[in-house]
């Protein structure tokens, strides 16, 4: 994978941060990641990014406006009781439940799936403490038409083609593990701001199969939203597949450097769970 370079940030302005978000350069590309060492010659990565200085507005002002089915992502209030979010065993006896419960109420589906979850601290990721990851720099979406049904099919067996025959969806539910956050925040594109055509398919390659996720092209008529200063009980729902395509269907997102974080700003720890989503037969977006 390797990075083009454009335009810098410019300074903030009250209702808005100039990023630099990584788009793929080219949509005609076809990215391929391996996650395990490739055949000799293979690079372990293809594709080219290319950075681009975009608007980054503040989610506030619109936040009670914020839909699912409309900009792709919503903000809600939730209290955890978790103590440890590095204690892998508590979010699951705890978190999952607590996330059950809220993506249930807040979208009227009939059944949840937690099916599992990251932690993200650079520092962390750098010392291969807690399981830590990177955030994510580059615009992507993280399921395709063709991986978003397999990934119910790949989890729930035996229940899928039945579950598959109405309405589902799979959303992310990102929270801070500490707040506010300053550093690398998460950005999130306004899923009406988007056409099918921006999503570009990304191959992910393990030993026993084929992934796939969606690399994102530059469209100069994306919106993009974040929340200043999100804190630990702002919990941000992300819809990253809907099988009913008359709403948002995708959203993409993707952390960046705010040129407004104070010098000492604290590294962004986060959680991500992702969920499947299943929604009544007359169900609809």
């Amino acid at each position: 994978m390797t990075t083009q370079h454009t335009e810098l940030a410019k300074p903030a302005s009250p209702d808005h941060v100039n990023g630099v978000l990584n788009y793929l350069a080219d949509k005609d590309q076809h990215p391929v990641s391996y996650n395990f060492k490739p055949p000799p010659g293979v690079p372990a990565r293809t594709g080219t990014y290319a950075k681009f200085a975009v608007a980054i507005h503040s989610a506030r002002p619109i936040m009670s406006e914020l839909s699912l089915d409309r900009q792709g992502f919503a903000v809600v209030r939730h209290n955890t009781a978790v103590a440890n979010f590095y204690d892998a065993d508590e979010v699951r006896r705890v978190y999952y439940p607590e996330v059950e419960r809220l993506v249930r109420e807040f979208t009227g589906a009939v059944k949840v799936h937690v099916f599992d979850h990251n932690v993200r601290s650079r520092p962390m990721a750098k010392r291969r403490e807690n399981g830590a990851q990177e955030p994510v720099k580059v615009a992507h979406n993280d399921y395709t038409l063709e991986s978003g049904p397999q990934r119910v099919r790949d989890l729930l067996g035996d229940e899928a083609e039945a579950l598959l025959e109405n309405r589902f969806a799979v959303i992310n539910v990102w929270r801070p593990i500490r707040g506010p956050v300053e550093e690398s925040p998460l950005a999130v594109c306004d899923a009406q701001s988007m056409v099918q055509d921006d999503f570009v398919k990304h191959v992910l390659k393990y030993r026993d199969r084929d992934g796939e996720v969606y690399s994102v092209a530059y469209n100069p008529n994306h919106r993009w939203y974040y929340v200043p200063n999100q804190q630990k009980e702002e919990v941000l729902l992300l819809k990253c597949y809907d099988s009913d395509g008359r709403g948002a269907r995708f959203t993409a997102h993707s952390a960046f450097e705010d040129p407004s974080s104070p010098p000492d700003a604290a590294p962004r720890e986060s959680v991500e769970v992702r969920t499947l989503v299943f929604f009544p037969p007359d169900a609809s977006a």
